[in-house]
């Protein structure tokens, strides 16, 4: 049999595990000399990139001293928490990676959760070792905590320690920052030593299950998992046992492993191996191929269910059509169930008057499926995030999360008073160098809208990190609403100078001068909780008597920049977000300035 260790990369988000895998990469010679790798290779999607997170667990490998070790790089954020959880059965250990000065965070702790009850083999990297604010010592303390709180057996509790600093790429087994060496050797000779093998049977029929899903134009819909037991050929007739316990024969069109960046082709595989296929044009997560007439399933994997959702609908505004090529109903319904094609996380339906109701598993799920729809050329708008609601045993529960804050002191009064209307509760608060962490329970409705809050009530600088706890009976409070009202344009045309000189004392603008405006649309926060119409599109009256000193130059205070997350985050049910290739725009759902008026003193 080959040699074959099988590890995931695990933690919070920030805490350096991409970093850690391309510095692997590059220092286990998986690269030509004169192969040009860029930073961050594993984050290969713009939005990766851009926003310095991995959203898609991705696979590689490296070979290392007569070892394939297979490495999956997973995302931080807990919105895809989801694919964390389902390669758990793809691996034998994991690298537990925490930055040498936060220690465990809400992440750390739900992949890890995650991880203990798989019965994995862990290894902790303390990353980041080289920061002059780095605790090691303490950082470890408050893993070994972690670890009995979540109930870790003897042999879990006995887990290797190595410090690195994956952005420099040097690592040693001790604390001390004189002691880093420049290789990565200590990382992936503890892996050696200490990962098991697979548990797998070569000899046995042949049995695969895909944990994660791909799509590709040209073959359609791909498995990404570990054959478990038994062999595997291109060409050869397998049976997929479904969901629902039927089965269905196909034929494998293409097998693909990895190696470094590439996926490449092969023509067979055995058990241990993690690999590629294709053929079957809706294989699902959880569901296991075999060999004919030898049918046997693995156990189902358990998918997250969705906590969020919206409703994606056609652009309905006067500016219709000006930025985008894709508008229709029928354009937009095929671009999400595409999408539901290779993230099993998402689920559309579709609902009346040319809408859909997506659900995710939280706003950045969703805001990325909303950004990468608005690079391609889709035009649409989309409603408030709502939470699920969901009926158990006939009581109506909502999604709760775990809420973790870090504050400036001078700040914590006013986060503890936000959090109080917004129906959370505190579990703990302790002081960090400066530094005050808090830890809530808050419903997943109360965060709808809260981190634009907390950015400003600390000034761009608390650090906000939150995870799915679980449900609880449904409270029935108000929360999640924006308090303050806002300025909406009551005509169209183009916004003037004049015009929002004369608005600037009634609220913050979100627009500048020579800005295409239509009637609903918002242009500005108002100072009060009330709707203000304004007219942003008058000009001044011109005539032809001059006095001196009576023109002035008309001086603006800097809008409002208003981005995607922001946009989502800001408005109330009655709003909605208009979302085109070169515009974010807020509108009221009803355009009509006297329609609305109307519906207000009818409440």
């Amino acid at each position: 049999m080959k040699k074959i260790k099988n590890i995931a990369i695990i933690a919070h988000v920030d805490h350096g595990k991409t970093k850690l895998v391309d510095k692997l990469l590059e220092m286990s010679h998986t690269f030509r000399e004169n192969e040009n790798i860029s930073e961050l290779s594993m984050d290969s999607n713009a939005i990766e990139r851009e926003r310095g997170i991995t959203i898609l667990a991705k696979t590689t490998a490296i070979n290392y001293k007569d070892y394939r070790i297979n490495i999956l790089d997973t995302p931080g954020h807990a919105d895809f928490g989801g694919e964390v959880e389902r390669i758990m059965n793809m691996v034998d250990g994991v690298l537990l990676v925490v930055d040498a000065y936060e220690g465990p965070m809400p992440q750390t702790k739900f992949v890890l959760k995650k991880a203990l009850a798989s019965k994995v083999t862990p290894i902790v990297v303390i990353n980041k070792i080289d920061k002059p604010t780095a605790r090691p010592k303490e950082v470890v303390d408050e893993i070994i905590d972690l670890f009995i709180e979540l109930g870790a057996d003897i042999d879990q509790l006995d887990f290797p320690i190595v410090y690195a600093s994956a952005l420099n790429g040097t690592s040693s087994l001790s604390p001390e920052i004189e002691t880093q060496e420049h290789t990565m050797d200590y990382i992936l000779d503890t892996v050696i030593e200490n990962i098991p093998d697979p548990k797998v049977d070569i000899e046995g029929s042949l049995q695969f299950q895909p944990a994660l899903l791909d799509y590709n134009d040209y073959v359609g819909r791909i498995g990404i998992g570990l054959v478990k037991r038994g062999k595997i050929k291109v060409n050869q007739m397998v049976s997929c046992v479904r969901l629902d316990g039927s089965i269905k024969q196909f034929r494998i069109a293409k097998l693909f492993g990895f190696f470094g960046l590439n996926k490449v082709e092969i023509e067979e595989a055995e058990a241990g191996d993690i690999i590629a296929i294709s053929g079957l044009p809706d294989i699902s997560v959880g569901e296991t191929v075999c060999e004919v007439g030898k049918e046997e399933a693995l156990p189902i994997l358990k998918i997250d269910e969705p906590t969020l959702q919206m409703t994606f609908g056609v652009n309905t505004s006067p500016f219709c059509g000006k930025d985008g090529k894709l508008l229709t109903a029928r354009k937009i319904e095929e671009r999400l169930f595409k999408e539901t094609e290779r993230d099993v996380s998402l689920k559309v339906e579709v609902g009346d008057s040319e809408t859909f109701i997506v659900s995710g598993r939280g706003e950045l799920h969703l805001g990325i499926l909303i950004e990468n729809m608005r690079r391609e050329g889709f035009e649409l708008e989309v409603s408030k995030p709502a939470v699920i609601i969901k009926e158990i045993d006939g009581v109506k529960m909502e999604p709760y999360e775990e809420l973790q804050l870090e504050v400036p002191e001078d700040c914590v009064g006013n986060v503890i008073e936000q959090l109080g209307m917004r129906g959370a509760n505190m579990e703990d608060m302790q002081n960090i160098s400066n530094q005050v962490r808090l830890i809530y329970t808050i419903p997943s409705r109360g965060l709808i809208g809260f981190t634009t809050d907390f950015m400003t009530l600390t000034k761009g600088y608390g650090i906000i990190n939150h995870s799915f706890k679980e449900f609880r009976p449904y409270q029935n409070v108000d929360v999640g609403e924006r308090k303050l009202g806002v300025l909406v344009s009551m005509e169209n045309g183009k916004s003037t100078a004049y015009a929002l000189g004369q608005l600037e004392d009634r609220g913050i603008m979100f627009i500048e001068p020579g800005v295409d405006v239509y009637e609903g649309m918002i242009v500005g926060e108002h100072t009060r909780d009330n709707d203000l119409a304004v007219n942003v599109v008058k000009g001044k009256n011109l005539t032809n008597t001059r006095s001196a000193g009576k023109d002035h130059t008309v001086v603006l205070k800097r809008p409002r920049i208003i981005t995607l997350e922001y946009a989502l985050d800001y408005i109330n049910s009655d709003e909605l977000v208009e979302v085109t290739p070169n515009n974010i725009r807020l509108r009221k759902k009803i355009l009509n300035t006297e329609q609305r008026k109307k519906l207000d003193a009818r409440k």
